[in-house]
């Protein structure tokens, strides 16, 4: 059991940064570190990545180092890490890491294309509830054919959560959450399906043991220590995937749904059963506890859209922030608060809504600004388009995941805004008015990382409770819900015509591989959200 000079440690292994962060039995944030880290582009290989394991390592045992060094008198009890979906790392007998990539590496297009023409992935989505476009199938397939002599040499395989764990322990082991991504599962055993790994040509014996989340993996060895500064000997506990850890952070349960708002949004449910989408529209994962699972919607890039238009559009917010007293993003929201929903006409097409095996987006775009009307086209009308941009594609994933679930997933009314965009004092309105759902906002963004801590302690005989209850509840204006069925409505309309004319000249956001254009009708009728309340 825990004390109170006991701290969690939770590392994360995320797609723009590796952190560390220490939780006392409490629940509190002690201490936290970072280092930034970029994913190399690989020469020849349009849209590929690659993972650096030996910088990775680094930057984490850096961050990790930092953690340790401001604890003072309080002992790491536990550790377990966190990390994005889909990466994975190859090791040889030696337990060498011989390949490694992001979730962000594309370069298997033509080998997601094959197996769609086989119907490969056909059986890769009744199974293991995802597409082809950046699961392993694909990826494994492209190292068979362009690095033969690397893939005979394979011995183990591990997703990049548990390649934290295996370089703290040494010992090689997934966990449904994090293996779930790989789409070589079978959801509703929560192990590994040996007739996927058949079928996409992969030698079983290099999958590795899965137990279930918060269990003791092992140690921090003696090279761990000495990269981390952590004692040697500190349990080691099976931490997950992001956004699932993210949910138990927050103790998301069946009936309420969660928007993670990160760089990416995803837009989730909590189940007791495996559901699989049969429009092949949403994706299925395994959920932190035995006996549940996780369907998702993934808004394509919308906190990193605020981003971008904070360093390329608004560089005197952060000074008028830092005046007075607040942020950059507190700035921007203030005049995107200004104007009325519907942002004066502007659109912002960023990004789509999923549709797992057809799955287009448009050239990110502003439209509908009036270069006659400075006051009107402003930049808080663009800084609200985003925000609508994102609620509107989280919204008709919403109402997905209300047809799945026979409307289980809805049925309190009321959905969870976590991740670093619910720091946001105008994104839950605009959430509430788009979807006609309450929006509880989450007390702190670091959900992730606290679900991390929570299994850590798990594994050593604590408990840190849940996220405290919503820092507030946005309500639905009835009104401005009203509002915003017609400027859904356009919005969809607006994609749908930015969609058509993305091409060569015209680079869309994002086509993943294995996305067969055509495959679905894409019309506004078809995504445009119907909306709960009203």
């Amino acid at each position: 059991m825990g004390t109170m000079t006991d701290v969690f440690l939770a590392i994360d292994a995320g797609t723009g940064s590796a952190r560390a962060l220490a939780f006392d039995i409490e629940g509190r944030l002690v201490t936290r570190a970072a280092r930034e880290w970029t994913h190399t582009a690989v020469p020849g290989h349009p849209g590929g990545t690659v993972f650096d394991t030996e910088s990775g390592w680094k930057a984490i045992a850096a961050a990790v180092s930092d953690v340790v060094a401001h604890l003072g008198a309080r002992r790491v009890a536990a550790v377990a890490a966190s990390s994005m979906r889909e990466g994975f790392v190859l090791y040889d007998a030696e337990g060498s890491e011989l390949w490694a990539c992001p979730n962000t590496d594309g370069r298997a297009r033509a080998e997601a294309d094959e197996l769609v023409a086989e119907g490969v992935a056909d059986e890769v989505y009744r199974t293991a509830g995802d597409w082809v476009s950046i699961t392993a199938p694909a990826r494994l397939r492209w190292i068979a054919r362009h690095e033969p002599d690397l893939f005979a040499q394979a011995r183990h395989f591990g997703m990049l959560s548990d390649w934290v764990t295996t370089r703290l322990t040494g010992e090689f082991v997934t966990e449904p959450t994090s293996g779930s991504s790989s789409a070589l599962f079978d959801l509703r055993s929560r192990n590994w399906s040996d007739d996927l790994a058949g079928l996409v040509g992969v030698d079983r014996s290099i999958l590795p043991p899965v137990i279930e989340c918060g269990e003791v993996v092992g140690a921090v060895t003696p090279a761990a220590a000495a990269a981390t500064g952590l004692p040697v000997g500190t349990p080691v506990v099976t931490g997950g995937a992001d956004t699932q850890l993210a949910l138990h952070g927050i103790a998301a349960r069946e009936g309420v749904p969660t928007i993670v708002a990160g760089t990416f949004w995803q837009t989730t449910a909590v189940t007791s059963e495996p559901l699989i989408d049969p429009e092949r529209r949403l994706r299925t994962l395994c959920h932190v506890d035995p006996g549940t699972w996780m369907v998702e919607g993934i808004g394509f890039l919308s906190g990193l859209a605020m981003r971008w238009f904070r360093d390329a559009m608004c560089p005197d917010a952060a000074e008028l922030g830092r005046a007075a007293g607040t942020s950059a993003f507190t700035v921007m929201e203030e005049w995107a608060a200004a104007v009325p929903a519907g942002a004066n006409g502007v659109v912002a097409t960023m990004a789509n809504v999923m549709q797992a095996d057809a799955w287009h987006h448009a050239a990110p775009a502003f439209v509908g600004f009036d270069i006659n009307d400075a006051a009107r086209s402003s930049r808080g009308a663009f800084v609200r388009a985003i925000e609508e941009s994102a609620a509107i594609v989280a919204g008709a994933h919403l109402d997905i995941l209300a047809s799945l679930t026979g409307g289980r997933a809805v049925a309190e009314g009321s959905v969870t805004f976590t991740g670093g965009s619910s720091a946001g004092a105008l994104w839950p309105r605009v959430i509430a008015g788009v979807t006609g759902l309450d929006t509880r906002v989450t007390p702190a963004p670091e959900a992730t990382s606290y679900g991390a801590a929570r299994l850590a302690a798990r594994g050593v005989g604590a408990a840190l409770p849940p996220m405290g209850d919503p820092d507030r509840i946005e309500r639905v204006d009835p009104g401005e819900h009203e509002q915003y069925r017609a400027v859904t409505e356009r919005w969809h309309r607006v994609y749908r015509d930015m969609l058509s004319i993305s091409g060569p000249d015209l680079l869309p956001l994002f086509t993943p591989p294995g996305a067969a254009r055509g495959a679905h009708d894409l019309s506004p009728t078809r995504l445009s959200p119907v909306g709960h309340a009203g």
